[in-house]
């Protein structure tokens, strides 16, 4: 197939197939993916922890950024919770590049967004809980059933689904031909 012409184009008669519309390269899906469900995320935090227990925003950022500085996190105003919000953004953008690594060799990531999703979304909250957050900074507590660990738990899914539509909308798998 050949590339369309200027006047296919301009006409709206090109074909819209990979190879004359490839669609935002591997760094921008990710980037898109990663930093939709960091919104997603950080805007629920905010909202659902505020509105539950009265946590303002700058000490959500501050809660992020524990994994650096332990309980000082809390002392360090808003240079702390731009560090807490850089690395909200930064892990979700690492989850996102990894989905994006796996959906090339398995097309059950594209065929099937939703479920993939909501798995891929609980994976990063169980790698998160048990393994990043233990490894870190931030100080050790009890794992209890608590209205942060419910609404952590929550939004999740909804992080991993928003991972795997963009990723399926924007790099479709392609079986080599």
């Amino acid at each position: 197939m050949n590339a369309p012409t200027l006047k296919e184009i301009a006409a709206g008669n090109a074909q819209d197939t990979p190879a004359t519309n490839p669609g935002p390269s591997a760094l921008r899906t990710v980037l898109l993916a990663g930093g939709a469900a960091a919104t997603i995320d950080i805007v629920f935090a905010f909202l659902f922890f505020g509105w539950t227990i009265g946590i303002s925003p700058l000490r959500v950022l501050q809660s992020v950024a524990t994994g650096w500085y332990g309980r000082a996190s809390f002392e360090g105003g808003l240079a702390t919770a731009a560090v807490g919000l850089v690395s909200h953004y930064f892990i979700l953008i690492v989850a996102a590049w990894f989905y994006y690594l796996a959906s090339r060799r398995l097309p059950l990531l594209n065929r099937s967004p939703l479920a993939c999703g909501v798995a891929f979304g609980i994976a990063i909250y169980v790698v998160m809980t048990f393994v990043i957050v233990p490894l870190s900074a931030t100080p050790a507590r009890a794992l209890t059933l608590s209205v942060v660990s419910v609404g952590q738990f929550l939004i999740h899914p909804v992080v991993g689904i928003a991972i795997a539509m963009i990723v399926r909308r924007y790099a479709p798998f392609q079986p080599a031909a």
